[in-house]
């Protein structure tokens, strides 16, 4: 690429003028971009309810996504009935599609409009944990409100975040250059020097260990009664750093109130030496935050992929 992410910091007028992004393959990209730029105008609750919209579309075309959703809410919630996981699979695309909406809000909409919008719960808890300078590692998950949360987070107490590339140039360059200016920095991954780094500066950092990542570096421990692949890199980095692990969720508040952000206070006995043993604490922990809003939690990956002993695969249709 050949633009600069830190040189600028506001806007995409130079994103057009990098003749990469004007071919036609970005073109698809662009009409994304607006749309989401002209929903940014909207206020809070215009935003939620284009979203659930939006959600209610996304239901309907996107089969293969539904299907992997269904699969996933029948394993951990087999004593539900059809129609119950029915309703939280409806609900589930009603808030990816908010999600998808207020994405343009968190990379774009000023401070001052975002005021309010946020209720943080138990921030002692990493400020005790910072307090013993070997930074904090933010255990986290992926739930459907994640942009704007940590968004808002941020303007409380920044933080710096893992990130994945993503495929398209053009958005990666648009997500990377949002999250940089209200995180401060972001690395990959598998960028392990980086993420230790910024733990040695006291740094608190954003971890979700929650999706299938295949069996390198996982073991298979149960995830709501299913043996799923669970990376056992939450207690290796904290192992190697010293630093606390700090429970930390977020969730979109009913009746247009805005988004909550939940820490809870630090692992005990963690890591314990025994990777399976931290591995279950892990995924106990991320179950109970999950049961508070099932239907925003990210159903839709498949994160029964890896299967022990090379079992078939369960999302075939």
């Amino acid at each position: 690429m050949t633009g600069q992410l830190q040189d600028d910091p506001g806007g995409d007028t130079s994103l057009a003028l990098d003749r990469q992004f004007l071919h036609p393959r970005y073109w698809g990209t662009w009409v994304v971009i607006g749309l989401l730029r002209l929903t940014s105008l909207l206020p809070y609750a215009g935003r939620v309810f284009v979203g659930r919209i939006f959600g209610g579309g996304m239901f309907w075309l996107m089969g293969r996504r539904k299907h992997i959703a269904r699969v996933n809410l029948r394993l951990c919630f087999p004593e539900s009935s059809e129609a119950e996981r029915a309703r939280v699979v409806r609900d589930h695309f009603r808030s990816l599609g908010v999600a998808f909406i207020e994405m343009g809000a968190a990379w774009w909409v000023s401070d001052k409009r975002l005021e309010g919008l946020l209720e943080v719960d138990g921030l002692e808890h990493l400020t005790a944990a910072l307090e013993q300078g070997r930074g904090a590692i933010l255990l986290s998950a992926h739930f459907t409100c994640l942009e704007m949360a940590l968004r808002l987070f941020c303007g409380v107490m920044t933080g710096y975040a893992i990130y994945r590339p993503q495929n398209n140039l053009l958005l990666d360059r648009i997500i990377k250059r949002a999250r940089t200016r209200q995180s401060g920095q972001l690395f990959s991954r598998g960028d392990v020097r980086s993420m230790l780094g910024a733990l040695k500066e006291n740094k608190a950092v954003w971890y979700p260990p929650d999706q299938d990542y295949g069996r390198r570096h996982s073991v298979f421990v149960d995830f709501f009664g299913q043996p799923a692949a669970t990376i056992t890199t939450t207690s290796w980095f904290a192992r190697l750093s010293g630093a606390p692990v700090v429970p930390f969720y977020f969730h979109r508040l009913p009746a247009y109130r805005g988004y909550k952000v939940v820490l809870r206070p630090p692992l005990g006995d963690f890591p314990s030496g025994d990777d399976v043993r931290d591995a279950r604490t892990v995924n106990a922990v991320l179950e109970s935050e999950v049961l508070k809003c099932v239907d925003q939690y990210l159903w839709v990956h498949r994160r029964f992929k890896t299967r022990p002993n090379d079992a078939e695969n369960i999302y075939a249709s």
